[in-house]
């Protein structure tokens, strides 16, 4: 008889898209093991959103540690709370170097780890869809024998519990006109991967002649964007900087429409539930890492080239079903 799972640990650190798109597999992982206590090992930005999710009974916000002292003292905790099982839903050389310092008497480890005692096997990992890549390794795991893998398969993650239990009404509640909400930032260090402000602008403009309120969203380092935005479309709102992701989900489950590039709230609006619009360069590839749901996503080469007419007409058709 197999041992009873009593203590999980989940692991996921990365950037906010790759955290709401393991929402999902998050989800499984409860539902698998009702009656365990699992932590999740993740990092600051996420804690009060994971705090929000019902998958989890404690968070751990130290699993990026910045040097060796600090990551044998992460070490060390883990070792000592004794997990039955760890989930490694990053599955990169950071926490497969985990797994070796875990040595020789390592929990059950659930990832790509060398040595691990449920992998996930196979070069074919290397090509799925972010989704259907953690339903086959939680279908490694035995915990979910008939998971979908083929493409477009996989459930999209579920944020309704965000809605449920955030109190606070978002920024726009007040407003009685349907709203659009629009994503022009993303990493600082990847340019390509963003549409031009002065496009954004300019569907802005479009978007309010039928009668939407434009609402700009991002970190404060996008206050400029929202505020180019706001000279070329008159009473556009300038929410940068001002949001948490509990916020944001509200936001996006309320929209009319999200229009955004390949960013983590992008991901997030359309997990809410946002008929959203994603836009995508040869920077990335969405067949990997595109959001799921109501979602249009919108391919080119080079996003410099992309007509605001090409995403006018998507944000049309989705608005107007």
């Amino acid at each position: 008889m197999s041992k009873e799972i009593k203590k999980v640990l989940v692991i996921k650190l990365g950037a906010l898209g790759d955290f709401v798109l393991a929402l999902a597999a998050m989800k499984k992982i409860r539902a698998a093991h009702p009656k365990a206590k699992i932590t999740l090992l993740t990092t600051p930005p996420f804690e009060a959103l994971a705090k929000l999710s019902p998958y989890f009974n404690a968070v751990e916000t130290d699993g990026r540690p910045g040097d060796l002292g600090e990551t044998l003292a992460m070490i060390g905790r883990i070792r000592k709370a004794g997990y039955d099982r760890v989930y490694d839903l990053q599955t990169n050389s950071r926490t497969n170097w985990y797994f070796q310092l875990l040595r020789p008497f390592p929990p059950q480890w659930n990832g790509v780890a060398f040595g691990c005692a449920l992998p996930q096997k196979g070069k074919a990992r290397l090509h799925m869809h972010t989704l259907e890549r953690q339903a086959d390794q939680l279908k490694a795991a035995g915990i979910w024998p008939d998971a979908p893998t083929e493409p477009g398969s996989a459930p999209a993650p579920d944020l309704s519990w965000i809605l449920k239990k955030q109190k606070q009404a978002p920024p726009t509640a007040a407003k009685p006109k349907p709203y659009v909400l629009l994503v022009p930032g993303g990493s600082a260090h990847r340019p390509e991967k963003r549409w031009p402000v002065e496009f954004y602008a300019q569907l802005a403009s479009l978007l309010k002649a039928r009668g939407f309120d434009i609402v700009v969203i991002g970190g404060p380092q996008e206050s400029a964007m929202a505020r180019q935005i706001q000279k070329v479309t008159a009473g556009a709102r300038d929410l940068t900087g001002r949001t948490d992701f509990a916020q944001l989900a509200l936001l996006g489950a309320k929209a009319a429409l999200a229009v955004g590039n390949d960013t983590g709230p992008t991901h997030l609006l359309a997990a809410a539930g946002a008929p959203t619009i994603a836009l995508f360069s040869d920077a990335s590839d969405p067949d990997l890492c595109a959001p799921r749901g109501h979602v249009t996503v919108i391919r080119s080469p080079d996003l410099q080239a992309l007509p605001v007419s090409t995403v006018a007409s998507a944000a049309v058709a989705l608005t107007t079903r």
